[in-house]
């Protein structure tokens, strides 16, 4: 499976009144803590990978995942191929990466508000040290990417937003040339 998304920086109050508008459901809401590795062979900077540890607390319940996030696929939107799976410990996991030697990079820190608008989902992001943001994406198999980035682009539109401001950096990149 693809992840096809789309991010703009957005006005969170104008975005719920057109999430409002057109009918959305609120899903959830949730606090996370992605911290990012850079491989001991190679720069995940340069081959535009990620690999991460996602520590997330929705209500009174905590959860750790591991992700890895290929380079991306094409230039009109991010997409890349994604696999995840949930670890019973992000500690552990840290440690078991540091012992690799894979090192930290940065960790970005994140609210986030998730809404189901037909078979996409909007994510209101608001990132310590940066802002807030809207995402808007969908996960498909390869062959509907084409499809999905044109409805990931019609959905953004008619939230109010401009796909033509669409943020392609991440939320760690951005960071780090914050730091700059």
């Amino acid at each position: 499976m693809y992840e096809v998304e789309m991010k703009v920086r957005a006005d969170h109050e104008r975005v719920r009144a057109a999430l409002n508008d057109r009918g959305a459901t609120a899903r959830d809401a949730v606090t996370q803590r992605d911290t990012y590795y850079d491989a001991p062979t190679r720069s995940f900077a340069e081959t535009d990978e990620a690999l991460r540890i996602r520590r997330e607390t929705r209500k009174d319940t905590e959860r750790a995942v591991l992700t890895y996030k290929g380079p991306l696929v094409g230039e009109n939107s991010k997409t890349r191929e994604e696999h995840e799976t949930g670890v019973e410990d992000g500690e552990i996991v840290g440690s078991i990466l540091d012992s690799l030697g894979f090192v930290p990079v940065e960790t970005v820190e994140k609210d986030r508000e998730h809404f189901s608008l037909g078979e996409y989902v909007v994510t209101l992001d608001s990132i310590a040290g940066l802002g807030e943001f809207v995402e808007v994406e969908t996960e498909v198999p390869e062959a509907e990417i084409d499809s999905a980035r044109d409805g990931v682009a019609r959905t953004v539109e008619s939230l109010g937003l401009d796909p033509a401001a669409e943020i392609q950096t991440s939320y760690l990149e951005l960071l780090l040339d914050d730091a700059q």
